[in-house]
């Protein structure tokens, strides 16, 4: 397997002079400045006294600068610990001293909230703005940024040469530390080595075909691992040209982009299709004489074909796949995207996986499943007596999967079953064909009465193909099933019993809905879009 820093390495000699980093509508970074910047922050690093395997963190919004500075850490071989934008000044506080980091990137608003004298190990924050020193804790801390530019001068006084490249990383080094959880009291640090994020990289672009003559656009945080391996690392050391969105965009900002970029993929969640196909598309189907014509087999065609073009060239004409992942398509919306041949699949991951656990490509995708396992990469069970037939916990080993949550043996050996295989917490079965079919959480099932296992994601995939939901969460309460309604933009005056019963019509007796409530505010979401559960489920009785 090569390490994803070989990727990087032979894309920068081949494309040199071409760009490949840039803020959208701002500034733009040839291969080469991409490399003259990572020199200068190892040089500063060096002076800095920063060691291979020290913890360097990362809290900011998408740019540039974080990813080139992202790059050095890793081609220094020390340790990238991402957190989340928009955590709390306290847990950013608390996971820059959980993970030991030596030095923190961030901008000038989070640093204001910060108490760096309070981090142990802390030696320096710098602005992921200009990489100047916004504190040290000493003075000679800050005087090795200051000094790497004078310094990098005098070792290259024409500038860095191809000659001067050269980038390798061990495949069982420790990576990165991605905290997903545990902001309060024991935080879960995902550590991740050299051979996951390459396992990752490596299967993308055996996958996933990229040129050198590609674009692509960064939207989801890079703190997040489906954000930081495919819209950043495998898309770059195929040699795309990739964009940085920078922040959560209005939707006419998003088509902007998609029209000045011309990405050659789209990778986003299922929230987002929805939404897109919910507010453009059935609408549209929805008219009583497109009811009509969409039952005649060749105008129908037709029609979807025209539907397609449209939605195709507002992702700006050249996406060739669009990957979902983080949660399940809503069959409503996978239906409608299958009949205008849409090159989408939904894959399957975790950050414990950094990410990938399934997949499939688009045209050998089959509707309702999550892909396959990685092949070569890594080995997915179900753990079950009758795979195909009995659900079962999704279990998975190989090159993916984490070395443990750091500084936490006992989370780490939970995490584990004792023959070695990482334990998902999801629920699924096999297809006849291999592929992953996901039912649900196995914390979040409910238990009927009569013993009936009930998997809350599909009742709630129900509910979401009527027009007047947004989002529905189903949770227990009192030994009762009761559906959390968000109704959809322009849903109007909806009635909670009426729309309890249409839903109960389209369930089986055992799964019956015993209360509906419609919420007065939105779901709270994760950074992948996926609604908090836990804000809600902890209500139960």
């Amino acid at each position: 397997m090569r390490h994803f820093l070989s990727y990087f390495e032979e894309v920068t000699l081949a494309k040199w002079e071409r760009p490949a980093l840039s803020d959208y509508k701002g500034s733009d970074y040839s291969y080469a400045q991409v490399a003259t910047e990572m020199k200068k922050l190892r040089i500063a690093f060096k002076r800095l006294g920063l060691k291979p395997g020290d913890k360097v963190a990362f809290c900011g919004q998408n740019s540039a600068r974080w990813a080139m500075a992202f790059l050095a850490t890793a081609t220094y071989h020390a340790v990238t610990v991402p957190i989340l934008y928009d955590f709390t000044p306290d847990a950013i506080q608390r996971l820059t001293d959980h993970s030991e980091s030596v030095v923190l990137f961030t901008d000038e608003r989070v640093f204001s909230h910060l108490s760096p004298l309070e981090a142990t190990h802390l030696k320096a924050v710098v602005s992921l703005r200009n990489y100047t020193c916004l504190w040290a804790r000493e003075p000679r801390f800050a005087q090795a940024f200051t000094d790497a530019e004078a310094e990098f001068c005098r070792l290259f006084p024409d500038g860095l040469t191809r000659a001067d490249i050269h980038y390798e990383g061990s495949l069982d080094d420790l990576a990165i530390i991605n905290y997903t959880s545990g902001t309060t009291g024991n935080p879960k640090g995902v550590m991740l080595t050299g051979r996951s994020l390459s396992a990752n990289v490596n299967y993308a672009i055996e996958t996933i075909r990229v040129t050198t003559e590609d674009t692509s656009l960064s939207m989801l945080p890079m703190a997040h691992m489906f954000g930081l391996t495919f819209e950043f690392l495998y898309p770059l050391c195929g040699g795309s040209h990739v964009y940085f969105l920078g922040k959560t965009p209005s939707p006419s900002t998003l088509m902007a982009a998609f029209a000045d970029v011309k990405p050659y993929i789209l990778i986003t969640v299922p929230l987002v299709m929805e939404k897109i196909v919910k507010g453009k598309i059935l609408p549209v189907l929805d008219k009583p004489a497109m009811r009509v014509l969409t039952r005649i087999p060749g105008i129908s065609h037709l029609l979807y074909r025209v539907m397609r073009g449209k939605l195709m060239e507002a992702f700006g004409g050249n996406v060739r796949e669009i990957p979902m992942g983080g949660a399940a398509l809503n069959p409503t919306v996978e239906e409608v995207l299958r009949k205008m041949k849409m090159p989408y699949a939904v894959g399957y991951g975790m950050t414990e996986c950094g990410p990938l656990i399934s997949y499939k490509p688009w045209n050998r995708f089959r509707t309702g499943t999550c892909g396959e396992s990685l092949g070569k990469y890594n080995e997915v069970r179900v753990a079950s007596p009758d795979p195909e037939h009995i659900v079962g916990e999704v279990q998975v080993r190989g090159d993916v999967v984490m070395q443990g949550y750091f500084k936490n043996e006992e989370a780490t050996r939970a995490a584990f079953t004792e023959d070695g295989w990482l334990k998902t917490g999801d629920l699924g079965v096999f297809d006849r064909q291999g592929s992953v079919v996901l039912k649900g959480r196995s914390k979040c099932m409910i238990l009927s009465s009569n013993g009936q296992n009930i998997y809350p994601e599909e009742i709630e995939a129900v509910a979401n193909s009527l027009p007047e939901v947004g989002e529905s969460l189903v949770v227990s309460r009192d030994g009762k099933i009761v559906a959390l309604v968000a109704l959809a933009d322009g849903a109007g005056t909806v009635s909670a019993d009426a729309l309890r019963s249409r839903i109960n019509s389209a369930l089986p007796g055992y799964s019956q809905l015993s209360g509906l409530e419609l919420m007065k505010e939105a779901f709270v979401h994760t950074p992948k879009h996926s609604i908090k559960r836990s804000l809600y489920t902890d209500l139960n009785a």
